[in-house]
């Protein structure tokens, strides 16, 4: 469908807009004329793609600073704003940090969800709402088949089982609370995400442009880990698709998997060395960047998933998306970005050029 004429003036709640995936959704949807509204905390990395790309501004009073955990300051905001769709990012994303903080990281992400839900539940101004999640739900058990989402969800760490914990939480008010109201509420489990203005630790690409920038090796942890990664670009789409698409028939409702075709779910020494190549392919061109080059060095960290891949054809099937760019298209435009970002360049320019590449596509 076109999403440009869909979500033109439409009223759109984000929590969590100013993260990575929050930043490029409100950025997508304010180039669609939509009247984007934002909660969240302040950004969770300086620097940040919310404060590179002004988004404070652009937003005004439209943006909550808020945390999710805080029912009451959130029902009041969706009781004031009257959204009609909403899309829940607010999380704490980071496997590693889950280890160091496990009860901050299910009181988000459980209990986060519940009074996001909530906030649904006593608005019937809302008809559209998409959780997101991650890949890590299910129960991980090392196989070279992608997983498919009405297998087990059993996320292994803190992260990932709170996410499960998520899903569990939105099935539950889908029943209880949603079966005989015109809302339409769905999951999206998307897989690793790569792209410019992720400033997180412990991400491959970040450490990779973090390294560079300090002109130092890339050090990878688990260099033969196999993860299914995609553009930011991909699942933004996706989940403003989806919410799109049930806002208007709520057939289209469900638990959807968001992830690269199979030949794109790679080593991560595999993506560190397309990184390096792009990379160095413009640093040869350019006296103002250093090189890069990769080392391998295990650092005896927590547990972490070696195999993990998700089948994504009820996304394919149902709504109709397939990857736009695959994993050499999404490398050399996550380095074009940064390439922009180490030089001091127009950050703006460069988002909203690779939003409409990516929409013309």
């Amino acid at each position: 469908m076109d999403l440009r004429s869909f979500y033109k003036n439409k009223k759109i709640l984000i929590t969590g807009h100013t993260g990575f995936k929050g930043s490029w959704m409100s950025g997508m949807l304010l180039g669609f004329g939509a009247d984007v509204y934002g909660y969240s905390l302040m950004p969770p990395t300086e620097p940040s793609l919310y404060e590179l790309t002004a988004l404070a501004d652009r937003l005004g009073d439209h943006s909550c600073i808020g945390d999710i955990r805080d029912r009451e300051k959130l029902l009041a905001f969706v009781k004031k704003t009257q959204p009609e769709i909403v899309i829940h990012m607010a999380a704490q994303p980071i496997v590693r940090t889950s280890y160091l903080d496990p009860v901050g990281t299910y009181e988000t992400n459980v209990m986060g969800t519940v009074n996001i839900l909530e906030a649904v539940r006593n608005d019937p101004c809302i008809r559209s709402f998409v959780n997101v999640t991650t890949d890590k739900v299910y129960l991980n058990k090392e196989r070279d088949e992608g997983y498919k989402e009405d297998e087990e969800l059993k996320g292994f760490d803190p992260y990932s089982n709170s996410k499960s914990c998520s899903e569990l939480v939105t099935y539950s008010y889908l029943n209880s609370f949603f079966r005989d109201r015109d809302v339409a509420v769905s999951t999206m489990r998307a897989g690793n995400v790569i792209g410019g203005g992720d400033f997180a630790k412990d991400r491959l690409i970040p450490d990779c442009v973090r390294a560079v920038a300090g002109n130092k090796p890339i050090v990878l942890r688990n260099p033969d880990s196999v993860r299914p990664y995609q553009h930011v670009l991909e699942p933004v789409y996706a989940y403003l698709s989806l919410a799109a698409l049930q806002y208007d028939d709520a057939s289209y409702a469900g638990n959807y998997n968001v992830g690269p075709d199979e030949g794109d779910c790679l080593r991560t020494i595999d993506m560190a060395e397309l990184f390096c190549a792009e990379w160095n392919r413009i640093a040869c061109k350019r006296e103002d960047l250093n090189r890069a080059c990769v080392e391998c060095r295990s650092d005896n960290g927590p547990h972490e998933a070696g195999l993990l891949k998700l089948d994504c054809s009820r996304l394919r099937t149902v709504l109709g998306i397939r990857p736009r760019w695959n994993s050499e298209t999404a490398v050399k435009k996550t380095v074009e970005w940064s390439a922009v970002y180490v030089a001091g360049g127009d950050i703006d320019e460069v988002c909203v050029r690779q939003i409409n590449e990516y929409l013309s596509c």
